[in-house]
């Protein structure tokens, strides 16, 4: 006869589960007291968790710029690192005498550190409206105490550390700052003494210097031009004088001191005239006006000095003297001083056209020393401009560490500190209890379920008549003794005591599990000597 499959009636389970008993509650009492072995037994793990709180800082940015990162996440990360490096947890081991039991004092270095290491956690909190404003520090030991005690020193150390980096990184930069403003400044200064250089070694030939230069080129193109002129003029009388000299030595004249006199007074009123014609042109500042006043000074001189004797002798001699092929001496000294004039003036003239070849050429290289110029000047420009914006940015860090050293920057303020654990956070109690009760229920259906899969027999009517095929009549009820029944109400007594036991098994589990070892072995304590 093939295996029956169990009902699933209620009333044919509950039925079941009272038939079965004792599979039922002999491993679940097994469990219970699995259960109360573990949670007096396995090692209690407390945690102690500390909140900081990032405080922005306290000086306007509007007036003082922090120049450290401002990046919570970043500089968390690097304090992480910093706060749990091999010196820093070397030194929390040596302070605090973690790894003090035989067996831990036995293990690596490297092995603490790395274990000490997976039991400091922190957690970076976030808000959605906000950037990150905390994070907390947790850390889980054996003794509450010290896990209290470490949490708080973690604390301290991350508030340390965070100001003695701000500090560092805003000296730092402004050290960097310095350096880069010392060599902008050389820098500057080298381009300071090449323009300098530039303009001494090109001094006239600058582009500011054009207008004064073309000034002085049309004045001395002026000058020239004048200059020309009187030579010009010169050439003229002295042509002049040459043919009248010719023309005296040519044709005998006789000569009377009377007629040479009024000859020269002629000559004389001519220069005046030819005097008021150049004033007329010149100032009196003029070499030409200033050669013919000389000329008529001199003349009337000579004039004035022959005395009247010399006429009347000359009279007295009735007859004048025919001279031939003489010249007076009066032409020779004209003829001389217009030589001498027109040495000056050709050598003025000369003198002149160095000095316009010297402005001409100055003005020419005007435009190339215009560009050479402005190439260093945008040098200058550039430098100078980067020279300032760090000057700027110096300033600007020097404020900025002083405010880091004041502690007026952003800091870590202890919002939470951590308390001693009261309840363990390792085992978990409560997954452990529902654990060890499902465990033990789980046992006990289990063994139930494949006695009664293994169970080939008819266990009621419905059973009969479905493998048969035919009406159950009647059924006989079990026929129970008195010997039977004894022994039957002796079980259930038993069973009813098992059960009790179970129950305070379970009940004790429970307390341990949800209330805490200490406080339930203080309660056992307390009802014993009750």
């Amino acid at each position: 006869m093939a295996s029956q499959p169990i009902p699933m009636d209620p009333k044919y389970i509950i039925d079941l589960i009272i038939k079965r008993r004792w599979i039922i509650m002999v491993p679940f009492f097994i469990a219970m007291i699995v259960g109360i072995v573990l949670a007096i037994k396995l090692p209690k793990i407390y945690e102690a968790s500390t909140l900081i709180l990032i405080q922005p800082q306290r000086v306007p940015e509007n007036y003082v710029q922090s120049i450290v990162d401002s990046d919570p996440s970043t500089r968390l990360s690097t304090l992480s690192q910093q706060v749990l490096s091999r010196t820093n947890l070397e030194k929390i081991i040596r302070e605090f005498k973690l790894f003090s039991n035989e067996k831990q004092q036995s293990m690596y270095t490297e092995d603490k550190i790395a274990n000490l290491r997976k039991r400091i956690s922190v957690n970076i909190s976030s808000d959605r409206r906000r950037e990150t404003d905390s994070f907390s520090i947790s850390f889980q030991d054996k003794d509450p105490s010290t896990v209290m005690n470490v949490t708080n020193a973690l604390a301290s150390y991350f508030i340390n550390e965070n100001l003695k980096q701000r500090e560092a990184q805003a000296i730092g930069t402004s050290d960097f700052l310095d350096s880069e403003l010392q060599s902008m400044k050389a820098r500057l200064e080298e381009v300071e003494a090449k323009l300098k250089s530039y303009r001494e070694s090109y001094m006239g030939e600058l582009p500011e210097q054009l207008d004064s230069n073309l000034r002085i080129l049309d004045r001395l193109q002026e000058h020239l031009g004048e200059t020309q002129q009187s030579l010009s003029e010169a050439k003229i009388r002295l042509a002049t004088l040459q043919n009248e000299a010719a023309a005296l030595r040519e044709q005998p004249t006789t000569v009377i001191i009377g007629q040479e006199s009024r000859q020269e007074t002629n000559d004389i009123n001519q220069m005046k005239l030819e005097l008021e014609n150049l004033l007329s042109r010149y100032t009196d500042r003029h070499p030409d006006v200033i050669r013919l006043k000389s000329r008529i000074a001199e003349m009337e001189k000579q004039i004035a000095s022959n005395p009247l004797s010399d006429v009347s002798s000359a009279g007295s001699g009735g007859s004048g003297q025919s001279q031939s092929g003489s010249v007076s001496p009066q032409y020779r000294t004209q003829y001389n001083e217009i030589l001498g004039e027109m040495r000056r003036l050709e050598a003025d003239a000369a003198d002149t056209r160095a000095q316009i070849g010297i402005y001409q050429k100055r003005v020419e290289d005007t435009p190339k020393r215009e560009q050479e110029l402005l190439s260093l000047k945008r040098d200058y420009q550039n430098i100078q401009t980067t020279y300032d914006s760090l000057l700027e940015r110096k300033l600007e860090a020097e404020i900025a560490v002083n405010m880091e050293r004041k502690q007026k920057g952003e800091q870590f303020r202890v919002l939470d500190p951590a308390k001693m654990p009261q309840k363990p956070v390792k085992p978990d109690m409560r997954k452990l209890f529902i654990m060890v009760v499902g465990a033990g229920l789980a046992i006990g259906g289990g063994i139930i379920f494949l006695i009664e899969y293994t169970n080939d027999s008819f266990k009621r009517p419905e059973d009969v008549e479905e493998d048969l095929t035919l009406p159950v009549l009647c059924t006989v009820p079990k026929i129970i003794d008195s010997r039977t029944r004894m022994l039957r109400r002796v079980e259930y007594i038993a069973s009813a005591v098992f059960g009790a036991i179970a129950f305070v098994f379970f009940a004790g589990f429970a307390l341990l599990a949800l209330v805490g070892v200490e406080p339930t072995l203080e309660l056992v304590k307390k009802m014993i000597h009750t």
